[in-house]
């Protein structure tokens, strides 16, 4: 320190060192301003930040969706009872990013690193990887658009009725709704992911056969939770209605 400097150091450091004492006094308000400023992998009763490690892998999650479907697109047309090996990479990139599922969530609740931005992302990641995975088996010709068309309406649909007409609750998914995420997660991972070129021709019937039952209950299961969901969030506002 300089003969003329001031005991307490110059302004702008002890401008610094009182933001800091402010930030430290109130972690909310702090967190407010910069929602990136927080906890990143530490459990605590802070507020955790917005680019948390949940919340990482659950965006790692989202941009692993337009990996496996460019291969799948580009390398996934079955020719001659063969399938290029990169088809296999694409269905494996799927596996891998919609069963990561309750990495981010698991790590998010046992270390109390759950934020605003990692609700809104977590089924977001769901969807686009169910969506997509559904849009390109179509474009291949090997799922029926209306299959498609059934799943995005309801994945879509629910979602933004979700942020636009459920912004002053929150309504859980159901039970219903939890094995429909699996459901679905399962018949496009064996769509994707065809074992009879491995196996052979003879087995593509009963391909066929597995293929087609574990979509169906994934198409049925994706109705009925839809349903489940519309109905328990009624429930929920006449609810809110009768005791304002």
């Amino acid at each position: 320190m300089s003969l003329s400097e001031p005991a307490g150091g110059t302004p702008a450091r002890a401008g610094r060192a009182e933001r800091k004492a402010a930030r430290d006094a109130d972690p909310e308000g702090a967190h407010r301003d910069n929602p990136m400023r927080g906890r990143i992998v530490s459990t605590g009763d802070t507020p955790a930040s917005w680019g948390n490690l949940a919340n990482l892998i659950t965006l790692a999650r989202i941009l692993l969706a337009p990996t496996f479907v460019v291969l799948l697109l580009v390398y996934g047309p079955i020719v001659d009872g063969r399938v290029d090996p990169l088809r296999y990479l694409a269905g494996a990139i799927f596996v891998f990013a919609i069963a990561t599922d309750f990495v981010d969530g698991l790590l998010a609740r046992r270390r109390n690193l759950v934020t605003d931005v990692g609700k809104i992302l977590d089924p977001i990641a769901d969807k686009v990887l169910v969506g997509g995975a559904a849009v390109g088996l179509s474009l291949l010709g090997e799922l029926p658009w209306w299959v498609t068309i059934v799943i995005l309406v309801r994945e879509v649909g629910i979602t933004v009725w979700r942020f636009l007409a459920l912004r002053d609750r929150v309504i859980p998914a159901g039970f219903l709704g939890k094995v429909k995420t699996w459901a679905q997660a399962i018949a496009l991972a064996f769509a994707l992911i065809p074992l009879w070129p491995l196996l052979g021709a003879d087995w593509r019937p009963a391909n066929d056969v597995v293929d087609t039952v574990l979509m169906a209950a994934a198409v049925a299961l994706t109705v009925v939770s839809g349903v489940e969901y519309l109905w328990n969030a009624w429930r929920a506002g006449r609810a809110a209605r009768s005791a304002a």
